[in-house]
This record gives structure tokens, C-alpha cells and sequence, in this order.
């Protein structure tokens, strides 16, 4: 009797919603259509055909990977069963999150893909430091609600973000970061958070944009690289500890192919796979070129061992971690990126607090966060007096007067501190300025939640601080914190 032949493994990441493990991504065709031809809509739907022919139904797509949205809308018009499923992706710059503005973000991809709803839409937000991101949020709850989108997920989040979003009543079922054999952040604190709220893992970069492949094994480091992909994970190499740590790492997993009789690929994709809350493994395509649909089969043909893992583990001890947490790549240096800073995607990121000056006082700033008490009680959130900032209490509070995550003293900190930021920063000062935090907490079973969100961003730079339990706090804030910043005079 012959053996029934190889089909990927499947995972159901909402009631409803299954999807193949390894997922097919579609950012290549950005990079195909980059001199400005595009890929013949039905051409481009019939090299997908051959992908869900092989049982990998799943494709992974964004607003601007080229024209991958239309493609894949042609092919789910051709209503062949199985039905595919279409993870899209919304990126749009920082700004106000108005109604209007998210609808029609929905709307355009609803447009291209020609769909009445998106099987998983995907949220990516710039930079923290503009709250508008969880305004977005909710207004995508209430698109789900009417029935434009089944499912959310969000791109780049980390840890701290995901849990505010989480505990802010927002359904996630996805979070796409990078993961991989040489960038392992997205197995720490983000899994323990899925694991907690019983979210999962979208993992991309597994290949290192090829790197991690038999073809780079015991080859010179280039000098020249045109490739979009090829020059962001580059830098990852870099960052770890340069070519020769890399290839330590290339040569353990080619030890591992050859045992189990799979490619160095399999294996680099294999280890993404069995980390924890990882739902699947995002495969880049190039439409029209290379089919790779019998090899990525063999990923379901075998399993790492202990001796396997053991292995790794000792080529990933002579590499460095990569900085900060999932997505700073893309929000703070070192850009891990394609060009090292954010040209490729956005022109500039503006602030979301404008300074004003202070009438009463020459040459001093203020901001205002456009919180309703701020005018009620006649004061702002924070004013720069020659080169001291100082910045007022300050709650997690969206919009005039919306408590943010009132559950969740941890959740809270994480909002908070952004705001705090964001105020120095627009009055000229940046994170290590920041010389003194002050935090009122109303629950001592919230001082380690709080501390730790506090480590998260001030770990190294190490304020004066002090943490006061107080009997009671207005509403349902449980931590308030204010900040002092002294920003170094200029030559």
C-alpha cells in the first residue's frame, strides 16, 4: 500500500480560520515589478494555482507588495476548491486614525483583492510614539463587526504592544514578526504573550532572504548586494556578529540537513516552526520563476531531535542577540532595514504633540496631548524651561478621556511611557535625557508589572526613580508617572 503523499500541516488560529503552516509570501512581487512592468494579473493567478495544487492555500500579502493583492483576488475568483486563504496587510503612515481614514485603508483592499471580506487583516504602525495606532485598532474591531474583516492580526509589534493592544479589548489572533535561526527575539517575551492570551506567531525572514540556504554554505561574504531582501538581512548578519559567526550557525544546520537527508533550508525553516505559538512559516515566492512547492514539502517529512536542538543552541551561543524586541528594525537604530533607515518606506514621521510657546515665560515650550483635563485643569503635559523638560503625571488615556487597558497596570506603564516620550521628544529631548521618573502605583500586586514595562524602556539608561503606592488613583487608572528630562546644552 503506498504511503498518501505529503501534505502541509495545517493550524486553525480562530474558529473558522485554518491555514496551511507554511504560507506563501508574496513581497517578491514588489521587488519583480520594481522597474514598473507588472505581472499579468491572470499569469500571476495560475502560478498561485500551482501552489494550492500542493496543498499550500495560504498567501501573505500587503498593500505594497505591488500588485500581489489584485493577483490574488483573480485567483480566488476562479473558485477552484479548496478555497485559499488571503492574509493582507494595512501599512499606512502615522497620522490621525479617524474613522474615515481606517474605513478607507479596508475599503482599498477589499478593492483589489475584490472581496466582500478579508480572511486576516494585518496592522502596521511606524512608531509607537504616535498613539493613534490603537484609535486604528478599534475602528478595524468595528469594520470586523460589520463583517468586512473575519479576523485581525497586526506586523511588528512587540511584546509590550501586543499586550496593551490584547488588554485593551482588542481581538488579536496574529502577530507577523521576523524569526529565524540568526534573529530569535520573537521567541522570548512575544511567545510567553501569546501563549498568555492565546494568540500566534506569523513568522517571515526564516530564510534570511536566502541566506539561510545550502547555496551561501562556505562562500565568501559579497561586496555587492542589489537585492531589497538581500540587503536588510545582511545587516541581521551583521548585527550577530559578522560572515564568519554566520556561517558557524549556516554549517551546525547543514550538519542537520544531511542527518535527516532534507536541505539547509528545511532545517533553518523546521526550527522556525517548532518554537513556541508559532502558527506558520511565511515562504517568499517569485511568481513566474521558481516553484519550490517539493522541497518546502520536506518540512513536514521530519522533526529536529534533541541532539538537533542541542546543536543549534551551541552555534547560537557565538552569535550576538539581535537589539531590542520584534519590529524595532523598522523604529529605532540600528534600521535593520533594506537602506539602514526608514527612506525606503516613509518620507518623515511627524510628532504627534506640536510645541507652543509659553507667553508668560521667554524662550519656554509646552505641549498639549489634547486630553479634556488638560484645559480643564488648566495645565499641559509637559513644558521645557531652558534645558529642562519637565513632564506632568501622566495616565493611560486615548482620545480626551478613554482609560487604555483598565485591567492591567503593566499594559498601562507601556502607554504611558510613550506619552511621556513622545512629550520630551517634541520638546527637543530624547529617551536618555530623561533623568527622573516618579510613579504612583495603587495595588501592590501591580509593582512588578509596572517595574518591568518601566526596565523595558529605561533598562539602560537608569533614571532617579521613585514608586509610591497611593491609596487611590481617579477612574480606572491604576499607575500614574511624571518625568524630569535635562537635555545637554549645544556648542
Amino acid at each position: 500500500m503506498s504511503a498518501a503523499p505529503l501534505r502541509p500541516e495545517r493550524i486553525q488560529i480562530a474558529p473558522g480560520t485554518e491555514i496551511s503552516r507554511a504560507l506563501t509570501g508574496l513581497w517578491q512581487v514588489a521587488d519583480i515589478e520594481k522597474d514598473g512592468t507588472l505581472i499579468d494579473p491572470e499569469q500571476g493567478a495560475t502560478n498561485l494555482q500551482e501552489y494550492v495544487r500542493a496543498g499550500f492555500d495560504t498567501f501573505d500579502m500587503a498593500d505594497h507588495y505591488g500588485s500581489a493583492e489584485i493577483i490574488a483576488g483573480r485567483l480566488l475568483k476562479r473558485d477552484n476548491p479548496p478555497r485559499p486563504v488571503v492574509l493582507t496587510k494595512w501599512c499606512p503612515a502615522p497620522g490621525p486614525m479617524t474613522a474615515d481614514v481606517v474605513r478607507a485603508g479596508v475599503l482599498k483592499r477589499l478593492e483589489r483583492l475584490d472581496v466582500a471580506r478579508i480572511d486576516l487583516l494585518q496592522f502596521h504602525w511606524w512608531t509607537f510614539a504616535h498613539p493613534a495606532w490603537l484609535d486604528a485598532l478599534h475602528e478595524l474591531v468595528r469594520l470586523k463587526d460589520e463583517g468586512l474583516i473575519a479576523e485581525l492580526g497586526v506586523t511588528n509589534f512587540d511584546a509590550a504592544h501586543f499586550n496593551l493592544a490584547l488588554a485593551d479589548g482588542i481581538p488579536l489572533r496574529t502577530n507577523q514578526v521576523s524569526l529565524s535561526l540568526l534573529d530569535r527575539r520573537a521567541a522570548g517575551p512575544l511567545a510567553e504573550t501569546c501563549t498568555a492570551h492565546g494568540a500566534f506567531i506569523l513568522a517571515y525572514g526564516a530564510l534570511c532572504g536566502g541566506f539561510l540556504s545550502d547555496r551561501w554554505l562556505d562562500q565568501p561574504e559579497p561586496s555587492d548586494i542589489a537585492d531589497w531582501s538581500k540587503m536588510k538581512y545582511k545587516r541581521f548578519i551583521d548585527e550577530v556578529g559578522g560572515w564568519s559567526v554566520y556561517q558557524t550557525v549556516l554549517r551546525t544546520a547543514a550538519d542537520i540537513a544531511r542527518k535527516h537527508d532534507v536541505s539547509l533550508s528545511n532545517v533553518a525553516t523546521r526550527w522556525v516552526l517548532e518554537q513556541p505559538r508559532v502558527a506558520g512559516v511565511i515562504i517568499g515566492a517569485r511568481l513566474g520563476e521558481n516553484v519550490h512547492t517539493d522541497d518546502n514539502l520536506k518540512l513536514f517529512s521530519f522533526a529536529l531531535d534533541k541532539e538537533d536542538h542541542a546543536a543549534l543552541d551551541h552555534a547560537f551561543a557565538t552569535t550576538r542577540p539581535l537589539p531590542g524586541d520584534c519590529g524595532d528594525e523598522y523604529r529605532k537604530p540600528p534600521f535593520l532595514t533594506a537602506t539602514g533607515d526608514l527612506s525606503h518606506h516613509l518620507t518623515s514621521i511627524a510628532n504627534a504633540f506640536t510645541p507652543e510657546p509659553i507667553a508668560t515665560r521667554d524662550g519656554a515650550t509646552r505641549v498639549r496631548t489634547g486630553s479634556i483635563w488638560e484645559d480643564i485643569a488648566g495645565y499641559c503635559r509637559a513644558q521645557r524651561i531652558g534645558d529642562r523638560i519637565l513632564v506632568s503625571g501622566t495616565t493611560a488615556v486615548s482620545g480626551e478621556a478613554r482609560p487604555v487597558a483598565p485591567s492591567n497596570a503593566g499594559a498601562q506603564t507601556t502607554y504611558i511611557l510613550d506619552r511621556i516620550l513622545t512629550a520630551v521628544a517634541a520638546l527637543g529631548g530624547k529617551p536618555e535625557d530623561i533623568v527622573r521618573t516618579r510613579i504612583y502605583v495603587i495595588d501592590d500586586n501591580d509593582v512588578e508589572a509596572v517595574a518591568r514595562a518601566h526596565g523595558r524602556v529605561f533598562g539602560d539608561i537608569k533614571p532617579a526613580n521613585t514608586l509610591v503606592r497611593v491609596a487611590g488613583l481617579v477612574g480606572d487608572h491604576r499607575v500614574e508617572i511624571e518625568a524630569e528630562a535635562v537635555v545637554p546644552s549645544t556648542a
